[in-house]
C-alpha cells in the first residue's frame, strides 16, 4: 500500500513547461542577454590574457600596497602570483580572475540597489530577507540548473549561477551598514535641509562604506567558490582543472588546481580587507 501522493510527477512537468515556454517564448531575449554578458566577459579575460605575467605581478603587487600600505604584504602578493605561474597555472588564473570580476561588478550592481531598498523600506526588507534566507540555504550545485536550462552551457550561465549565489552577503551587509548609521547624524543632516537622495548619497552610503566593503569581500569570496563549481558547466579556468583531476583520477593535478584556488582566495581576501580596514581608519580619524 503507497501512502504517498505523487508530488513529483506535477513538479517535473510544471517546471518543464515553464522552461520550454520561456525558452520558446523568450529564447531571442536569452541570447541577446548571454551575447552581451559573453562579450564584456571575453574581453575582459582576453586583456587579462595579454598582459605580460610580469605586467600583471607588478600591477597586482602595486593595488596591495595601495590597499595596505606593507611592504611585507606586498611581497608576499608578488611572490605568490608567481607561485601560480610556477605552477603553471596563470592563464587559467586569469580565466578565473575574469570571470570572478565581473561577477562581482554584476552583483555590487544588483546588490546594492537592493540593500539599500531593503534599508529604506519596512516592507522590502520583510519581502527581501526570507529570499535571502532561502538564497543562502540553497545547495550551490542547484544554481547551475536554472542557468544551463535557459542559457546552455558555457561562461554565460556559469556567470549568472555565481551572481545568484554571491550576492546576498552584499544585500545583507548594505543593508546593516545603512541601518546602522547613527539616527542624530541623519537628523542633523535634515534639519539642514538636504533632500532624502542627499542624505542617501551623501551621509548614509559614505559612513556604511565599512560594512558595504566587508559585503563585497564576502561575495568575491562565495563568487570564487561558486566559479570552481561552475566549470562543471563550461566556466573553464582552476576549477576545469580540479574538475579534470577528479575525472581522471589525478590527484596531483587536483591538488595543483587546489593550491591555486587557495592562493587566489588568500590574495583576493587579504587585499579586499586591507581596502576595507583602511576605510574604517578613515572613517575613525574624520569622526
Amino acid at each position: 500500500m503507497n501512502i504517498f501522493p505523487d508530488f513529483k510527477s506535477p513538479i517535473v512537468d510544471a517546471t518543464n513547461n515553464a522552461v520550454n515556454a520561456l525558452v520558446e517564448g523568450y529564447g531571442d531575449t536569452f541570447n541577446e542577454i548571454s551575447g552581451s554578458i559573453l562579450s564584456v566577459l571575453l574581453l575582459l579575460e582576453n586583456a587579462l590574457r595579454a598582459v605580460p605575467p610580469v605586467v600583471m605581478i607588478i600591477l597586482i603587487a602595486a593595488l596591495a600596497y595601495l590597499a595596505s600600505r606593507k611592504i611585507l604584504f606586498t611581497v608576499i602578493v608578488a611572490i605568490s602570483l608567481w607561485a601560480i605561474g610556477a605552477l603553471g597555472m596563470w592563464e587559467q588564473s586569469m580565466q578565473t580572475l575574469a570571470l570572478v570580476l565581473v561577477a562581482v561588478l554584476l552583483s555590487v550592481v544588483v546588490g546594492l540597489p537592493i540593500g539599500i531598498m531593503s534599508a529604506s523600506s519596512k516592507v522590502m526588507r520583510k519581502i527581501t530577507m526570507p529570499l535571502l534566507d532561502l538564497m543562502q540555504t540553497i545547495p550551490s550545485f542547484v544554481y547551475l540548473i536554472p542557468a544551463a536550462m535557459l542559457f546552455g552551457l558555457g561562461k554565460v550561465p556559469a556567470l549568472l549561477a555565481t551572481v545568484i549565489y554571491a550576492v546576498p552577503p552584499l544585500i545583507r551587509l548594505t543593508d546593516l551598514g545603512i541601518r546602522n548609521v547613527d539616527d542624530s547624524i541623519v537628523e542633523a543632516s535634515r534639519a539642514f535641509g538636504s533632500t532624502r537622495w542627499q542624505i542617501l548619497l551623501g551621509v548614509q552610503v559614505p559612513l556604511s562604506l565599512p560594512a558595504i566593503m566587508q559585503g563585497i569581500n564576502q561575495t568575491t569570496m562565495m563568487a570564487l567558490s561558486m566559479v570552481v563549481i561552475a566549470s562543471m558547466i563550461g566556466a573553464r579556468g582552476v576549477g576545469e582543472t580540479v574538475l579534470l583531476g577528479l575525472q581522471r583520477n589525478d590527484s596531483g593535478l587536483g591538488l595543483v588546481g587546489g593550491i591555486t584556488i587557495v592562493i587566489l582566495a588568500v590574495l583576493i581576501d587579504r587585499i579586499t580587507q586591507s581596502y576595507g580596514n583602511r576605510i574604517q581608519r578613515h572613517r575613525s580619524e574624520g569622526v
